[in-house]
């Protein structure tokens, strides 16, 4: 027995509702802004709640990244609110600055005693300022020789700052390409690959190796191999994304991270990579000289759900096989690790 014309209506009307307060949260809660469409784009009420919500979102993100100059539009309690919080926080601002100038005269009255501890160290600026001014002729040589201890302070800080900043450097990175060592890429891996695991993120291993590498330095000497090497990790440097990474895995293998990438989109970037060595030959004193790489692709997150998934060595390894295939299939290839590939070692 069917059901009545009513009960559907009803039944489609409970959907539409269950749609609509889905949508809502997702305006709430979502990081991305979610598109409004089908039928719950012909809703009215809808339409104006995504787009006032769409703009409160907006005037709160200017807010988190501290531009308060941001305008909305929508009316309402809770942006007649933000705009009332707009006005306070722009007045603060302005009469800090004014402080900065030497204004200690300065105080806020608004937003009860949310700041009420401004106002006190404002207050004791002052009087400081004051007592400092009374004082100033008998202190102005003694604060000159301060001045210039703290200066030399500060030399001396910011040198031992660099020259720590460039021990972690050179101690996390290959001296001679710049690419991270075999060390600090594991370890970063290691990070981002706990980051993955939490949020269940696909992300991919590439081992890629040089082709003929030996034949090149034999021919073009050492200095050219090592301007070769160079050449190549700039290269890709300038191709891969902001949040993936390479590292000079050892002599002419280096290896990549990929983050967020699924399996189609790992090996187009590797391809991408792999198109850009060729098409850009190493700049000799001689002249340009052609090179070629072959590449191994493994996934983390394997599509075909192997049991080793998110284990690094593992993945490592099956791209260290794909990568065997790619040269024994005649080099300048990108190969995608699978089950049926030859488990042969890549030690040759």
């Amino acid at each position: 027995m069917g059901i009545s014309r009513k009960a559907q209506d009803t039944i489609i009307m409970e959907e539409q509702e269950y749609l609509a307060l889905d949508h809502i949260k997702k305006l709430l809660h979502d990081q991305d802004f979610p598109r409004l469409e089908g039928n719950l784009a012909k809703t009215p009420q809808l339409r104006t709640i995504h787009s006032e919500l769409k703009a409160i979102r907006e005037f709160l993100s200017s807010f988190s990244l501290g531009d308060f100059s941001q305008s909305i539009t929508v009316r309402g309690i809770i942006p007649e609110y933000l705009k009332t919080l707009q006005s306070h926080l722009l007045r603060m601002l302005q009469q800090i600055r004014m402080v900065e100038q030497g204004d200690f005269s300065q105080q806020i009255q608004s937003m009860g005693e949310f700041f009420a501890a401004f106002n006190n160290k404002v207050t004791q600026l002052d009087s400081t300022f004051k007592e400092l001014k009374a004082k100033e002729a008998a202190l102005t040589a003694l604060a000159d020789s301060l001045r210039n201890e703290v200066d030399s302070r500060n030399s001396a800080v910011e040198a031992l700052r660099e020259s720590e900043s460039q021990l972690k450097y050179l101690a996390s990175h290959d001296p001679l390409t710049g690419a991270l060592n075999r060390r600090s890429f594991m370890d970063r891996a290691i990070i981002e690959l706990a980051n993955a695991i939490k949020h269940n993120l696909s992300c991919g291993i590439v081992m890629m190796d040089i082709d003929l590498f030996k034949h090149f330095n034999d021919t073009y000497g050492h200095q050219a191999g090592d301007d070769a090497l160079r050449h190549i990790v700039t290269l890709i440097s300038s191709i891969l994304r902001k949040n993936d990474f390479l590292g000079r895995y050892g002599g002419e293998e280096f290896i990549l991270y990929f983050s967020q990438v699924d399996r189609p989109t790992c090996i187009a970037v590797a391809e991408r990579v792999r198109k850009a060595i060729v098409q850009r030959p190493v700049p000799l004193k001689s002249g340009p000289v052609s090179i070629s790489a072959s590449f191994g692709v493994a996934m983390f997150q394997d599509d075909e759900g192997s049991a080793e998934r998110y284990d690094l060595e593992t993945c490592i390894h099956h791209a260290d096989i794909a990568l065997y295939q790619a040269k024994k299939g005649g080099r300048n290839k990108v190969v995608c690790f699978s089950k049926g590939l030859d488990p042969v070692s890549t030690s040759g």
